[in-house]
């Protein structure tokens, strides 16, 4: 965004790299999408069990890589309380809803279908922008724009208006998700420049991660795992959160939020391919257009 001075013409090389992280943590994300499917389908766990233990297992590695890299880093946030009511507002409105939203439409649809739908949140981010510096949407984006509503009905009708092949709480999370992934690349962006990715995502979700166990009570909602749902629940923490959370916001901090959501666009295609790979997900024409159309939206847009 425009008070994201580093990221609005960033040097080569620091653009070279963000985009490279950027595009790594995307498609983590992507991963981690079918990797929460597997663990809905195989062995009924349920999303905001899942999202408790994402949470909280990703805060640990992030507040021991913050005491790491950025010694005192942690303290200093939790003692000026202006930044702290900062992360407390980011770890509501953008790790606890993106994180339930996100769950929530894959639960209800499937991971490629959940992560396209998300992509819309490059027009909320494209509204903020004009509304922020006061400007009309250029033709591209109003283009942009039309893709992404045609990719959207015809994911939700499959091409046939009769038939709503999208469950309506499936496209409502999803919807949300893309709200949330929005304010994910917004909210954060003046945090995580003064504080760092580690300390801010450490103690953001440290907050979302208390609030929601206490709200959902996980430990009486404990799927029967065996060793390889751990292992799921392990991979899912270690690189579908703690990396995909870490390197996509230190490249919004690097590319700025307009170009980290257009690389962003890995996550959906990551999500696809591996829900075809792992869970033998069938999409029909229709349905695989509209992924295209909302793909397309995104790189017209950014």
């Amino acid at each position: 965004m425009a008070e994201e001075k580093i990221s609005e013409h960033p040097a080569r090389p620091v653009l070279v790299r963000g985009i490279l992280i950027t595009l790594a943590g995307a498609a983590l994300w992507g991963m981690n999408g079918t990797i929460a499917k597997v663990l809905m389908e195989r062995y009924e766990a349920d999303p905001l069990w899942i999202a408790c233990f994402r949470q909280l297992g990703s805060c640990v590695l992030f507040l021991l890589a913050a005491h790491i890299a950025q010694k005192g880093r942690v303290a200093e946030l939790v003692h000026d309380r202006r930044a702290l009511k900062g992360v407390f507002g980011v770890a509501l409105g953008s790790f606890l809803l993106s994180q339930v939203a996100y769950l929530m439409a894959i639960k209800w649809t499937n991971s490629g279908t959940a992560t396209v739908l998300q992509s819309l949140q490059m027009l909320i981010c494209l509204a903020y922008v004009c509304a922020k510096v006061r400007r009309r949407p250029k033709k591209r984006e109003l283009l942009g724009a039309a893709l992404a509503l045609a990719g959207t009905y015809l994911i939700a009708t499959g091409g046939n208006p009769g038939t709503l092949q999208l469950p309506p709480l499936g496209l409502f999370w999803g919807l949300v998700a893309a709200l949330a992934g929005a304010i994910l690349a917004i909210q954060p962006a003046k945090l995580l420049d003064r504080w760092g990715s580690f300390a801010v995502n450490g103690v953001g979700f440290l907050i979302s991660g208390l609030i929601l166990t206490a709200f959902f009570q996980p430990w009486n909602h404990m799927p029967a795992l065996d060793g390889f749902g751990w292992l799921l629940i392990t991979l899912s923490i270690v690189l579908g959160t703690f990396g995909a959370y870490g390197l996509y916001l230190q490249g919004v901090k690097e590319v700025g939020s307009l170009r980290a959501t257009l690389l962003g666009t890995m996550e959906p295609a990551m999500a696809t391919v591996t829900s075809v790979v792992w869970l033998g997900t069938v999409f029909d024409p229709a349905t695989l257009v509209g992924f295209v159309l909302v793909i397309a939206m995104v790189y017209l847009t950014a």
